[in-house]
């Protein structure tokens, strides 16, 4: 079974028994065998978790450290083949250390010392624990076998590097697992044992997502639960899952049975997002890798892959920002060239909607009259009553100057000057209107000093879904990095949030008309040419601009992920139908994208030939093609 990158792991938290080592490696072995059933290759377990974290001063008595070594070889006899990360006091030249063991498959692969010990507030480890920061360059023998122990070594499961620290060591203001993480480890695990109080945990997560975040990795967070002594303290168990600064799963806390927190993390991504940021240095020889003897396990990926990877998490901030975004853009663009004027087409359609919206919101904020604001409809061949009464209604009601100015008879006029027969429906006989309709917008801007704002989106861009010299050109387009998906969402935003309700309903249904460019003469009043008809459901195409441009996937990989994300909703066949579409108009259509108006960038993708992406418009598409083909 292809996984594409993906590997499955494992936070765990048993209910422990303080200081009796052999319930806690049954209890253990138990989630280890679960953790198996569900195709997980690498297991982390809480701080010191054979023992318990609460022993106190029961880690000075040498029966306790002898019973510890007796359950890890218990749980090494089993041979269970996955990875496992357990936790242990050890001893080593006459001190103790608090470490993490990590096993696979009835071998002892390696042995981290916690280097920072905690001996502030509650915690007073340094009573019994010495830190191995400074460990390196050893063995020890441990259950009979002879191991690396110390601060200076690594792991790898089929070449995927991991890294271990303990707790503490996530808290310190250099955390190993940065040195780790610049010295080759995708994926960082952390046992700790974290009481309670109140605010601490909105703390931890942050902490995890921070760290996830600047070292572009996946940190598997397992802190210690329930069975541990509540004398003082109380732990409720903690498995956070992150990747790159978002958390993509948690346990809840307070629940008083063993738990399993499983996760997918994308490796492949992880590795991409380190390539494309070049301020990501490397770390060589500063650690020694231990390849673990274990395979990744080939279980189905189970992680929630979003359809609509552009829209934000929290919609009302991310929309608010987004907006704002827009009219600051604009607002500086204004403020600098002294523009009190601007010129925009209104089609009654989602694009030129959102754009009109952005630059009423632009003129309130600099405190200009919206009169300044020259809203054009131009009602053509394929022009429906309902986009061009639309229209009308939205222009009404936000107050700004509106221009009706058919463009029927200068097109016609053009087409038998050109020598275009009436009856043909071509490239030509679109793309005149197209561009009939930006000389207008271009002149009116002439005559009151004005600027033209571009209405284009970032769909349409990558699509080249645009006129060359029509619609694809501009003064400043405000949505040129907003994909299509996203503009239907912060049209419905304003509607909710900032518009009365003649406006409200107007955007309504604006958002619930078909999109069309309208080129086409209208068939019994009603739209003729659907976009989504022609070129693709714009859903799937914003999904694979996303994952072929932020995350530089495979045709193989995107197609997997579609997949999984839309759940049924496209065939496998529909899916790699439209990636190829996807595929052979974003190549074709470079050139029109290498001459675009300046506009602001609001998210992690932009196809601004001077910001994000620079590619020559006479690349080819055949080696991506190649592999969608053989899908």
């Amino acid at each position: 079974m292809k996984r594409y990158g993906f590997i499955k792991v494992a936070a765990a938290t048993p209910m422990v028994r303080i200081a009796d080592c052999r319930h806690n490696i049954e209890a253990t072995a138990e989630l280890l065998r679960r953790a198996e059933g569900e195709g997980v290759s690498i297991t982390v377990f809480p701080e010191l978790s054979i023992t318990g974290y609460t022993c106190g001063d029961l880690f000075q008595q040498s029966r306790l450290l002898d019973a510890a070594e007796e359950a890890l070889s218990e749980l090494l006899a089993m041979e269970i083949p996955s990875v496992a990360i357990v936790g242990m006091p050890i001893t080593y030249k006459n001190n103790l250390y608090n470490c993490a063991v990590v096993t696979a498959a009835g071998r002892i692969c390696g042995v981290v010392p916690k280097s920072y010990i905690p001996n502030y507030s509650e915690f007073y480890e340094s009573r019994w624990f010495s830190s191995g920061r400074d460990i390196r360059n050893t063995e020890i023998e441990l259950c009979g076998q002879k191991v690396r122990f110390g601060s200076d070594i690594m792991f790898s499961i089929e070449g995927i590097s991991f890294g271990v620290e303990i707790c503490e060591d996530l808290w310190v203001p250099a955390p190993p697992s940065s040195d780790m993480a610049l010295s080759g480890a995708l994926l960082l695990f952390n046992q700790s044992a974290t009481p309670e109080i109140v605010g601490k945990h909105a703390y931890v997560r942050s902490l995890v997502e921070q760290q996830s975040a600047r070292t572009l990795s996946g940190y598997i967070y397992c802190s210690a639960g329930i069975g541990e002594s509540s004398t003082d303290l109380v732990f409720t168990g903690n498995g956070i899952i992150a990747e790159n600064g978002t958390i993509i799963t948690a346990k809840e806390r307070f629940i008083r049975r063993p738990e399993l927190t499983v996760a997918d993390i994308d490796v492949e991504y992880l590795e991409n997002e380190r390539r494309r940021h070049t301020s990501f240095i490397n770390l060589d020889g500063r650690y020694e890798v231990i390849p673990v003897p274990a395979v990744i396990a080939q279980s189905p990926v189970t992680r929630e892959i979003p359809s609509a990877p552009f829209i934000p998490h929290d919609l009302d901030a991310g929309c608010r920002e987004v907006f704002s975004i827009q009219t600051a853009g604009l607002a500086q663009r204004l403020s600098h060239t002294g523009c009190r004027s601007a010129v925009i087409g209104i089609s009654g359609g989602l694009d030129s909607t959102l754009a009109l919206l952005a630059v009423v919101a632009t003129f309130d904020m600099l405190g200009l009259d919206r009169k300044g604001i020259t809203a054009v409809t131009m009602p053509g061949f394929g022009t429906t009553d309902r986009t061009h009464d639309n229209a009308v209604t939205l222009m009404e009601a936000l107050g700004v100057t509106i221009r009706e100015i058919s463009i029927r008879k200068a097109c016609e006029q053009h087409f038998a000057d050109i020598g275009l027969d009436s009856s043909d429906r071509s490239t030509a006989y679109e793309n005149a209107q197209a561009r009939e309709r930006t000389q207008i917008l271009m002149d009116i801007a002439n005559m009151t000093g004005g600027m033209v704002i571009g209405t284009g989106d970032l769909s349409e861009a990558a699509l080249g879904w645009a006129t060359y010299n029509g619609d694809h050109m501009s003064m400043y387009n405000v949505n040129c990095s907003i994909p299509k998906s996203l503009v239907r969402v912060l049209v419905e935003w304003v509607a909710e949030n900032d518009a009365d309700g003649r406006v409200r309903a107007t955007l309504h249904d604006i958002v619930a008309t078909p999109v069309s460019p309208e080129l086409l003469p209208a068939e019994n009043g009603e739209i003729a040419q659907k976009t989504e008809d022609l070129v693709g459901p714009y859903e799937l195409h914003d999904f694979f601009i996303y994952h072929f441009m932020r995350n530089g996937f495979t045709p193989k990989k995107i197609c997997f992920l579609a997949s999984l994300a839309f759940g049924g909703r496209y065939s496998d066949d529909t899916i790699k139908h439209w990636l190829k579409v996807f595929l052979r108009r974003f190549f074709s259509q470079q050139y029109k994208r290498s001459a675009v108006p300046d506009g602001p960038k609001v998210g992690s993708v932009s196809l601004s030939p001077r910001g994000d992406w620079r590619m020559p418009s006479d690349a080819t598409a055949r080696t991506w093609l190649d592999e969608a083909e053989a899908l």
